[in-house]
């Protein structure tokens, strides 16, 4: 199974990205988280300090599985502006094979800024709608839309991530990771009461 990366940049939303990272181990997938820094040690959004896996100037990303970006501010923007993976995300995103997943602010401010949702279905973190150049905004949990997973924030990080082992590894295992986690969903694989 092809290696997925998470990326972090400082002020990332801690919440998303390590659920992503601990969701997608349960499920056997590899993946690694990346700094797109020169320093290990990246701080989120709220003063947690995680240290990477890599740094993205000497990681090989070959053919990558998932590019997947958590929300967050400034993190979010911190992955916007950083050019060397705006061309590996346009790169993925043209590839048959290339799947990338993003929560909270980076589906608007980094895929949306890029033009890669035009003609997609997308969500967001409320608020960022307007940077979904060209994509139709659907006021919901989770989308996934051919090679995307969006969600729309920290709340949704499990039903997100989960969006993304079904994707890539079926309904069948999604259903039972989250189950192993004591999250039920009901026969269609859905989430829809979280809380209650």
């Amino acid at each position: 199974m092809k290696e997925s990366f998470v990326f972090l940049a400082d002020g990332f939303e801690e919440v998303e990205a390590l659920t992503a990272v601990d969701v997608l181990r349960r499920a056997g997938m590899p993946v690694r988280t990346v700094s797109i820094s020169s320093s290990l040690q990246v701080t989120g959004a709220h003063g947690i300090s995680v240290k990477a896996d890599a740094i993205y100037e000497s990681t090989l990303f070959g053919n990558p599985g998932w590019l997947i970006l958590p929300g967050g501010l400034p993190g979010a923007d911190n992955l916007y502006k950083f050019a060397p993976l705006q061309g590996l995300l346009k790169q993925h995103a043209e590839s048959s094979e290339g799947r990338i997943a993003a929560i909270c602010a980076a589906p608007a401010v980094v895929l949306g800024k890029l033009g890669l949702l035009k003609g997609r279905k997308a969500t967001c973190y409320p608020g960022f709608e307007g940077m979904l150049e060209g994509a139709e905004y659907i006021d919901t949990r989770v989308v996934a839309d051919d090679k995307f997973v969006l969600g729309n924030g920290p709340a949704s990080a499990l039903e997100w991530a989960l969006a993304i082992v079904r994707m890539q590894l079926g309904q069948e295992k999604s259903c039972t990771i989250a189950n192993d986690m004591l999250l039920y969903p009901n026969g269609d694989g859905q989430f829809n009461n979280l809380f209650g």
